[in-house]
């Protein structure tokens, strides 16, 4: 059963997306800082790259849409709060002097971010879904990023987990089974986690 959209909670969706991607840039850039490997620097550099062009497709919508990229919102602010205060925390990390550490809690801090970036372009895809006179905007928008948007999660949460094995003193595989398996879904995600131990 088709649902009409709700425009301002649609216009609020796309703030906080939007504000998410330009986190996302700083966020990517204090983790290539902290990353020791470099197989995770190289993918990091590469989903930098990558999020530069998602803020881009992002403000064509808003253009096209006819919506002011710098108008504000209370969840804005907090996303706005939220991706700042993950860039302080790989300052932080990075000013304690452990470089492996460091690298792990830039990780963490990535699939922090990524997690809500994720959720907004599905959400974004749902309203797609729904037609109307935004869904062919909000689709090409969607397909344009829905890809690199499956791979910055679910490969950066693998390469979270298995460096938080390794310093553990636990085997680990590095780069993570989500890299040779090229997992773009959560299903692939787990069955890339279940067959680790072909890796070892």
């Amino acid at each position: 059963m088709a649902s009409k959209t709700n425009n301002a909670q649609l216009t609020e969706l796309l703030l906080q997306a939007l504000e998410t991607e330009r986190g996302g840039i700083q966020i990517y850039t204090a983790a290539i800082e902290a990353a020791q490997n470099e197989d995770l620097r190289n993918e990091w550099q590469e989903y930098l790259d990558q999020t530069m062009t998602h803020e881009e497709v992002l403000t064509q919508v808003f253009h096209t849409l006819g919506l002011d990229t710098e108008a504000d919102s209370p969840g804005r602010q907090i996303v706005a709060h939220h991706g700042q205060s993950l860039v302080k925390a790989i300052q932080m990390a990075i000013k304690a002097g452990d470089p492996a550490a460091a690298e792990l809690v830039a990780a963490e801090c990535v699939v922090l971010a990524e997690t809500k970036d994720h959720q907004n372009w599905e959400l974004i895809g749902r309203v797609a879904e729904q037609g109307g006179q935004h869904a062919r905007v909000l689709r090409q928008a969607y397909q344009a990023v829905e890809e690199q948007e499956d791979h910055h999660l679910y490969h950066t949460a693998g390469w979270a987990r298995e460096l938080w094995l390794q310093a553990l003193g636990m085997p680990a595989v590095l780069p993570p089974p989500e890299e040779r398996k090229n997992v773009e879904t959560a299903i692939g995600a787990a069955r890339a986690e279940n067959a680790r131990g072909d890796y070892l």
